[in-house]
């Protein structure tokens, strides 16, 4: 069973039972869930995920209207719930993750994640909070919120504005360009050997990062984002995990069955003796063709120069916000 999942049955069982029969005056202005923080509130956790940070508990939201001695009996009450459930011990104030359950102010919550109270953000907000922050903001479930203010804070920050998301583009194509299609295979030739491993990196990364803001969605803490991308779409509904070689019309059947996510975990995988070889620049520029197919499906670019730079330009010409388009095509990555 999921974390999501026993921290909903823990709230349902003792929980709603203990809100209800203690601050049936306030329930209505209270938000129950668990978002935040952890791999349980993305629904990525495991076996291995219940060493730290794993507890039944759950959040309560409350506006700021509430005052600190009612919040305080709020936080003794949800204290006195069962320690233990399903072999779970809660943690009342993790050593590591600090308090991700219990009673929060909604816009200590928000500010917490976007740095503001009440979610206005403005372009320099959007460009310069990590998505990481704002996908802990929008994850994981809201079992009950009878005022919507929290959900409707959710709703507001759940996709980036088009503009941001284009700028952000624009600068993660002109990565992969840089350090894929071109400084890659240049050094190697000047036999910079851990300089075309970094390039590697770069490319990869920035590849991410361009598959997430395509599919618009916010890319979670590094360590999950490989994990996420098998959750993402590719044109016309392919899953990530769909054969490349249908996407891109390759005939060649060793790419068959081989997902984006695994091309990219490949890349970052190779062994000294297979990274600097040109089967590995092939598959960079198979990744550059599937990309710059998907920008002409979106239409975010025309053209039939391989190279993605040329598009990484043309993305960032359809902003709107002449402000932000004639930003540095990588201020916001």
């Amino acid at each position: 069973m999921k974390g999501l999942e026993i921290s909903k049955n823990f709230y349902n069982e003792y929980g709603k039972e203990m809100l209800h029969g203690e601050f049936s005056n306030i329930e209505d202005k209270l938000a129950i869930g668990l978002i935040g923080s952890g791999s349980e509130c993305f629904g990525y956790d495991d076996e291995i995920s219940i060493d730290h940070d794993f507890d039944p508990g759950f959040c309560i939201f409350i506006s700021d209207d509430i005052n600190d001695e009612v919040k305080f009996k709020l936080e003794r009450a949800y204290a006195k719930l069962p320690r233990e459930y399903m072999g779970f011990i809660r943690e009342i104030m993790s050593p590591v993750g600090g308090n991700r359950r219990g009673v929060k102010r909604i816009s200590d919550f928000v500010k917490e994640k976007t740095g503001t109270t009440d979610a206005n953000l403005s372009v320099y907000d959007w460009i310069s909070i990590p998505e990481e922050s704002l996908a802990e903001f929008t994850n994981g479930e809201i079992w009950r919120d009878d005022s919507k203010v929290l959900t409707n804070l959710r709703t507001k920050l759940s996709t980036l504005p088009e503009d941001i998301k284009l700028k952000k583009l624009a600068g993660e194509l002109l990565i992969m360009a840089q350090s894929g299609q071109y400084n890659y295979k240049r050094c190697i030739d000047h036999n910079e050997y851990t300089a075309a491993k970094l390039t590697l990196y770069e490319f990869v990364n920035a590849t991410i990062h361009a598959t997430f803001l395509l599919n618009e969605v916010y890319m979670p803490y590094y360590k999950w984002k490989l994990r996420a991308m098998r959750d993402l779409y590719w044109p016309n509904n392919f899953k990530m995990k769909s054969e490349l070689n249908d996407i891109a019309g390759i005939e060649d059947d060793s790419y068959r069955k081989i997902s984006l996510e695994k091309k990219l975990d490949g890349l970052l995988t190779l062994t000294d003796d297979k990274i600097f070889n040109d089967k590995v620049a092939g598959e960079i520029e198979l990744i550059a063709k599937i990309f710059i197919m998907r920008l002409k499906n979106d239409g975010l670019t025309e053209g039939d120069d391989n190279y993605l730079e040329k598009h990484a330009y043309n993305v960032n010409n359809k902003i709107k916000d002449v402000n932000i388009r004639n930003m540095n095509i990588l201020a916001a990555v």
